[in-house]
């Protein structure tokens, strides 16, 4: 009688275990073909009570989400925000009434995204989601990930890393090593002297030979010796930093110059895209 009680036990808990597994698949599936066809196809059609439950809530910071339209108008946002839409669960699994999915986020903005106008900038994210289902529908979501990676992106927050990249720049300046300069440069970049600088006939110098040839190299073969001292940098907003700074010039008729001057860099994933040199083209041209 304990035998067949045991085995009884067993197999209603196997069952159990099945029609839960059998579940979260179904749940897995259909979230996998909901988001898919939201973000990649832009069909808007699938917020509905279907899919998911009427007060479905994403948790927030600051506000949550609250309700199907309130949640359509959220993502509205991407739909009309980004063109090249790749959005890509990259793993997900799921126990209980519960589902974490591993996802990938790209696209080119090129809309209005809650109210940041087109800057034209790709974006590639990553992230985290901890979802909650009943009944079969998405009850409530949670976004994990760094939304300053986003930003940094689109161009609103400057990335952490461009001042390291310009002081790294006069370092290598500072030392000759010319091609390891070239090689913090964008393949187009954007090259502007100071108006009034003799070395600003030619502006704007696109490319990194440009501004080899146009620059660096006649810069080498007009003084005895040139050099920079009392660099600051100021991150600045927008992917830029301003450095002020003194050239310090030997003439080659044994005269010694200190001018003044500022550079306004521009960078995007890394590389330097612009510069911009502000100087006192007066004294500049004393030391011709």
């Amino acid at each position: 009688m304990k035998k067949s009680i045991l085995l009884i036990t067993i197999a209603f808990l196997s069952l159990n275990i099945m029609a839960q597994k059998s579940n979260i698949d179904k749940d897995l599936k259909m979230y996998s073909v909901v988001w898919d066809n939201i973000v990649n196809k832009g069909d808007m059609s699938y917020f509905n009570t279907k899919y998911f439950d009427e007060n479905i809530t994403v948790l927030m910071q600051s506000e949550n989400i609250v309700g199907i339209d309130a949640l359509k108008a959220y993502y509205q946002n991407f739909i009309t925000g980004f063109s090249d839409r790749k959005f890509t669960i990259v793993n997900s699994f799921g126990q209980g009434d519960q589902i974490v999915k591993h996802w990938r986020f790209k696209g080119k903005h090129i809309g209005d995204f809650f109210g940041m106008p087109a800057t034209g900038n790709s974006v590639d994210v990553e992230g985290t989601t901890i979802v909650k289902m009943k009944n079969g529908k998405i009850a409530q979501e949670q976004d994990f990930f760094d939304s300053s990676v986003m930003m940094q992106q689109l161009g609103v927050m400057s990335n952490p890393d461009n001042v390291g990249i310009i002081n790294s720049l006069y370092g290598l300046f500072s030392k000759g090593d010319v091609p390891s300069v070239l090689a913090l440069f964008d393949e187009n970049i954007v090259w502007n002297e100071a108006e009034s600088n003799s070395l600003a006939k030619g502006n704007p110098y696109i490319g990194p030979q440009a501004v080899l040839d146009n620059i660096f190299a006649p810069i080498g073969g007009m003084y005895k010796s040139f050099s920079l001292s009392d660099i600051k940098l100021h991150e600045m907003s927008g992917n830029q930093v301003l450095a002020t700074l003194y050239y310090m010039i030997d003439t080659k008729d044994g005269k010694h110059y200190k001018v003044q001057a500022a550079h306004h860099w521009s960078l995007k994933d890394g590389k330097i895209t612009a510069f911009q040199q502000y100087a006192d083209t007066k004294k500049l041209a004393e030391t011709e």
